[in-house]
């Protein structure tokens, strides 16, 4: 075969095999671009379902805790801003919805309060139904942002950057908040019920009199009890018996009365 021949194959073998990798490369781009969709719509049912149990839980709230107002306010006005950027992923949405998060959280906090509201039913299913929707929430962007990774990762790498530059392939949105302050849950008011408290003075205990330090009226001297006193035993009847309880009868079982518990 003469040299010119084997040139040719080669240089063929060769156009070909970078038109398979191009090819390649382009669909896996698509392929990612298409887990990325489909991972974010898991996200973004699971956040309108939130948004879809927030106004239930405000007016619950309010019926029992109609005072609370400013709290009931900021967390009514969080989910307003997160229902109005619903769609795709985003900086502005990732903040507001972190910023819903600490305020539903804040909101339940001040449930603590009220035991009557902790008793009723409706809240209970509404918070177990929050519960669910926020481990929801975190798995599905745990698995958004990890194929945003992928994504982004090949965008970058060599050579299938070169076909992301050909098929206009951009970076996509991580799903996440990357502003310490916005991390913080936001400060909302808890009524007058959960006003800041003064701190109470240290008291120091009365020094008794030793040798070195002699009594003073603060600390007058101790003096020593007399032998008899501390060796004379106790009777049967002066000791203090405790109440036996069979198992399954102790005080503060979980799910017994006269223990709260922790929902």
């Amino acid at each position: 075969m003469e040299p010119v021949v084997i040139v040719l194959v080669v240089v063929v073998v060769l156009v070909v095999a970078a038109a398979v990798a191009a090819v390649s490369a382009y669909n896996g781009f698509v392929r990612s671009r298409n887990a990325i969709q489909e991972s974010w719509r898991q996200v973004d049912v699971e956040l309108q379902r939130r948004h879809d149990l927030v106004p239930a839980l405000v007016d619950v709230v309010r019926a029992a805790a109609g005072h609370e107002q400013k709290t009931l306010t900021a967390v009514t006005e969080l989910r307003n801003q997160a229902t109005a950027l619903a769609g795709g992923p985003g900086a502005d949405r990732a903040a507001v919805e972190d910023q819903l998060t600490g305020a539903v959280h804040q909101l339940l906090a001040t449930v603590e309060q009220y035991p009557d509201l902790k008793a009723n039913q409706n809240f209970a299913d509404l918070q177990r139904q929050l519960a669910e929707a926020e481990d929801r929430i975190a798995a599905g962007r745990r698995y958004y942002n990890a194929n945003v990774r992928v994504y982004n990762t090949r965008i970058d790498a060599i050579p299938t950057n070169l076909v992301a530059q050909a098929g206009k392939f951009e970076k996509a949105t991580y799903f996440e908040v990357t502003d310490p302050a916005v991390r913080r849950a936001p400060k909302v008011g808890l009524g007058d019920a959960a006003g800041a408290s003064a701190e109470a003075p240290a008291v120091e205990a009365p020094v008794a009199a030793t040798e070195d330090a002699p009594a003073t009226e603060d600390a007058p001297a101790i003096e020593p009890a007399a032998a008899s006193e501390v060796a004379a035993p106790r009777s049967p009847s002066d000791v203090e018996e405790f109440p036996s309880y069979q198992a399954g009868e102790q005080p503060g079982k979980p799910g017994e009365p006269g223990r709260d518990t922790l929902r």
